[in-house]
C-alpha cells in the first residue's frame, strides 16, 4: 500500500487507527474567488445531516396506502392494521412506530419524498448502495461519492473537516478526492486521542513516505483542536436522547452542530432493515429506535437556534418487495420513499406513490429519479452551481424554503 495524501481518519474508542485508503485527501486548500467564498460561507452556515438505513428499509410499511385494497392483498400477514398505523394525508399514513416524528408534520418542516429510484433496480445489498452512494446508473461505475464530487471545489483548512461520520461505517458519498473526512465515536474521545497521537519526526533525513504521516498528524491534531475549542463553548440543548445506538449517534451529532463545528455534513447510520423474516416485530423496532433518534435530535436542534440551518435526509440501498415472502417478511425491492426533514422544509408529500397495480416481477416502479433529492441538497440547500456528474441533470424537487441566514452569515455579501 502506497502512502498518499489521501486518507480516513478513525478516531474512538481504545485505539487510534488511521486508515490508509485511496479516496479521502486531507487539507486541500484552493478556493480565493468572491463567487468561492460566498459558497464557503453557505457551506459553513448549513449543515446536511444523511441517515443511512442499513440493508434495504420496507418502505410500503413506513409510508403506508392504507386504504388501497391492492395494498391488503400484496400483504396478507404482514400488512399494518389500522391501529398500526397514523393517517397523515392523501390516503397515506406512517407506521405508529414513527409516532415521534410526527410533531415535525405537524409543524410543517418533515417531508416524504415518494417512490425513490433508478431505472434498471439492482437488488444487490453491495451495488445498489453503492450507486445510491455514487449517484450512478445501474450500468456504470463511478469511483467517487456524489457528495465528494460535490463539494470537491469548496474545501476548506478552517474546517475541522468536510464530513464527519458518526459510529463507524464506510464515508459512503462522501469518498472521494479532495475532501477530509473523519470517523468518530463522539467528540470527547477523539480529542483524547488525538492527544495521544505520537510526534512524528521532521526534518533533512525522515523519508520521503513519513510525510504524509507527518501531515496526517499536523490534521488530526488540528480538527481536535477545533472540535474540542466549539464544543466546550457550545450551548446545552438540555434534550435527553434515547438510549439506543443511534439515540446516542443522534446525540453526538446534536452536541457537533449546536456547538457550531465548522464541518457541512455529517453521516449517521441505522442497520438491520434486512428483514426477510419475522419483519412486523422488527420494522417496529427500528423505526422506533430511528424516530425517537430524529425527534430528539430535532428537538436540540431546535432549542439551540440551528433547525433553520439545519437539513436531514434518510437513504438506503433500496426497499422491499411489495409482496411479502413465506417468511413474514420481504425479500430486496426498488423504490421508496425518504424523509427529508428541517426548518427550511416545506412540509408534506413530495413525488407521486407507486402504482401498487402496476408492478415489475412484484416489484413497484419508481416515480421519482433519487438524484433529484441530491439535485435539491445540492442546488437549493447549499445553492451550489449544478454541477454535471453530481445530479446527471435531475431537477431539484420543491420542497425547501427560503433557509435564513444565521446572525454571523456572510453568504450572498
Amino acid at each position: 500500500m502506497t502512502l498518499d495524501r489521501r486518507t480516513f481518519l478513525h478516531l474512538g474508542g481504545a485505539s487510534f487507527v488511521p486508515w490508509l485508503i485511496p479516496g479521502v485527501e486531507l487539507w486541500a486548500m484552493n478556493e480565493d474567488s468572491s463567487d468561492k467564498s460566498a459558497i464557503g460561507a453557505r457551506l459553513q452556515d448549513r449543515i446536511l445531516i444523511l441517515v443511512e438505513l442499513q440493508g434495504g428499509n420496507d418502505g410500503l410499511n413506513t409510508v403506508v396506502p392504507f386504504r388501497n385494497e391492492r395494498y391488503k392483498q400484496l400483504r396478507p400477514k404482514i400488512g399494518l392494521k389500522p391501529k398500526n398505523i397514523i393517517e397523515l394525508e392523501s390516503h397515506l399514513g406512517i407506521n405508529s412506530a414513527l409516532a415521534p416524528l410526527t410533531e415535525a408534520w405537524e409543524d410543517g418542516d418533515a417531508c416524504w419524498i415518494l417512490g425513490l429510484g433508478y431505472p434498471k433496480p439492482n437488488r444487490s445489498h453491495f451495488r445498489s448502495i453503492e450507486i445510491w452512494e455514487t449517484g450512478s446508473d445501474s450500468d456504470e461505475e463511478i469511483a467517487d461519492g456524489w457528495l465528494a464530487r460535490m463539494l470537491k471545489d469548496h474545501s476548506d483548512p478552517h474546517r475541522a473537516a468536510d464530513g464527519i461520520v458518526i459510529g463507524g461505517g464506510d464515508t459512503g458519498p462522501l469518498f472521494g478526492n479532495d475532501l477530509r473526512v473523519l470517523n468518530m465515536d463522539d467528540p470527547e474521545d477523539f480529542s483524547k486521542q488525538a492527544r495521544t497521537v505520537p510526534e512524528v519526526a521532521q526534518g533533512k533525513d525522515a523519508r520521503k513516505a513519513l510525510e504524509h504521516l507527518i501531515e496526517v498528524q499536523k490534521d488530526i491534531k488540528k480538527a481536535a483542536g477545533i472540535i474540542d475549542d466549539k464544543i466546550k463553548s457550545g450551548p446545552n440543548h438540555g434534550v435527553r436522547f434515547p438510549d439506543t445506538r443511534f439515540g446516542r449517534r443522534c446525540s453526538v451529532a446534536a452536541d457537533l452542530v449546536a456547538s457550531g463545528v465548522p464541518c457541512p455534513v455529517i453521516k449517521l447510520s441505522i442497520g438491520g432493515f434486512d428483514t426477510h423474516s419475522d419483519q412486523l416485530n422488527k420494522h417496529s423496532r427500528l423505526l422506533a429506535e430511528l424516530s425517537g433518534g430524529l425527534s430528539a435530535l430535532r428537538q436540540a436542534l431546535k432549542a439551540t437556534g440551528i433547525w433553520e440551518r439545519s437539513l436531514i435526509s434518510t437513504y438506503s440501498e433500496f426497499r422491499r418487495r411489495a409482496r411479502e415472502n413465506g417468511s413474514q417478511g420481504t425479500d430486496h425491492g426498488t423504490a421508496a420513499p425518504h424523509l427529508v426533514m428541517g426548518g427550511a422544509v416545506q412540509g408534506g408529500f413530495a413525488g407521486r406513490y407507486p402504482d401498487l397495480g402496476k408492478l415489475d416481477k412484484d416489484d413497484l416502479i419508481h416515480t421519482t429519479d433519487y438524484r433529484r433529492l441530491y439535485a435539491t441538497i445540492e442546488q437549493k440547500w447549499f445553492e451550489l452551481p449544478p454541477r454535471e456528474d453530481v445530479a446527471r441533470g435531475a431537477k431539484p424537487l420543491e420542497i425547501l424554503k427560503t433557509v435564513a441566514k444565521s446572525p454571523n452569515s456572510t453568504s450572498g455579501k
